[in-house]
Formats: structure tokens, sequence, C-alpha cells
């Protein structure tokens, strides 16, 4: 079984800061790769609203990522605002390499110190550890708009409907729920093998909805 595999997800994501907690663990196991995608382009090219996009279900998704993290003992805090704008953090982290570093550096400045991040501004902090002196020409820079496009293109080629997403080959495992379904799947790679998950493959509808 090849063991490379990419994950998929978007700073505006609180459940994309959870998984993030579970990489360690993860990376023990694949090597895994980050990277950096605009969930909004994703929504769109589906036709999809985000939870935060649909009343009700926008505050049902906050208290659930805040149980979560209360739950799990994850420092978490909600930013100013949300959903935010992500593209200046998305673009930073690639200007920054797109580490695991990078990463971590990010998330925890807008979801566990709960600070803003539209801005290069806003970023100028977290930049600075980095090593980026001037955020606004890094962000700015038109070689690092190209990756965050090409990133995105790249997740929608692969079936990317939501973020967080780890890919495994040709297997997708979308959100941080996910993570322990992973897990068996690395433990048995045929596990999606098995009659009953091909039969779900093949499972026809008796309904739809226009579209």
């Amino acid at each position: 079984m090849d063991r490379t595999a990419y994950w998929y997800f978007d700073f505006v994501s609180p459940f994309a800061y959870l998984q993030l907690q579970a990489m360690p663990a993860l990376r023990e196991r694949l090597e895994i790769t980050p990277r950096p995608v605009l969930l909004g382009a994703i929504l769109g090219h589906h036709g999809q609203l985000g939870p935060a996009e649909i009343p009700g279900k926008r505050e049902f998704t906050y208290r659930f990522a805040q149980w979560r993290a209360d739950r799990d003992g994850i420092p978490l805090r909600f930013p100013p605002a949300h959903p935010f704008n992500p593209l200046a953090a998305l673009r930073l982290c690639i200007a920054a390499g797109s580490g695991w570093d990078a990463v971590g550096a990010l998330f925890d400045h807008l979801w566990r110190e709960g600070r803003s991040g539209t801005t290069a501004g806003e970023l100028a902090e977290v930049g600075r550890a980095l090593g980026i002196a001037d955020v606004a020409a890094a962000i700015a820079a038109d070689e690092v708009k190209a990756a965050l496009r090409a990133n995105t293109e790249e997740a929608l080629a692969a079936g990317v409907y939501g973020v967080p997403t780890v890919r495994v080959g040709a297997e997708l495992f979308w959100g941080s729920d996910a993570t322990p379904m992973l897990h068996a799947f690395l433990d048995d790679p045929a596990l999606f093998r098995s009659p009953d998950y091909r039969r779900l493959a093949q499972l026809p509808e008796a309904a739809s909805r226009p579209r």
C-alpha cells in the first residue's frame, strides 16, 4: 500500500484545526503533505453552501466544534468573526513553504489564540515568526497566488468536496471525525473491498431533487 498522502485544508475550518491535533499519530503511519486550498472555490465548484452559511446549522456547527475541543482537551477560541476571508492566511502559508511548522503557527494564531488573520497587518507577527518580514509582498506574489489555485485545482481533480480531507491514493477521508476511519483503513487496506462496501458504491437512487 502506498503510504503517501495529502491533507487538504483551509484555515477557515475549525475542524481542520481539530484534525491537525491528530496529525502526529497519522504522520507516524503516512507520509502526509499539507495542501492549503480555498474552501470557497471548492464549495462553489460543487454548488454547495458551507455550514456557516446556513442559519441554524451555523450555530450548531460552532457549538459542536467547541464541544469537540473541550471534550478532547484542545485549546480552541474562535476568531473575532466567522466565516472570514482566509486568502491572506492561505497565501502566507504557501509563501512560508506550506510545511507543518507554518501550518501549525497559522492555525494557532487563528484558532488557539482566537486572533484575526484576514490582512497582512493582522498576520505580521506570525509572518515574522515564520521568517517573512514583508507579509504584504509575500501574499501578493504571483507565484503564491498561482500555487494556491493549483492546490485547489488538484483537490477538485481528486474529487475533494470539503475540508479537511486526507487523500490516500484514490481514497478520500473527509472531516476530522473520519480520522478513526482512516486509521481503520490503514490497519486493513482491503476494508472497502468487502461485499457490503462494494454494494454501497453501486447503490441506486430511488429519488432525487432537481439540481
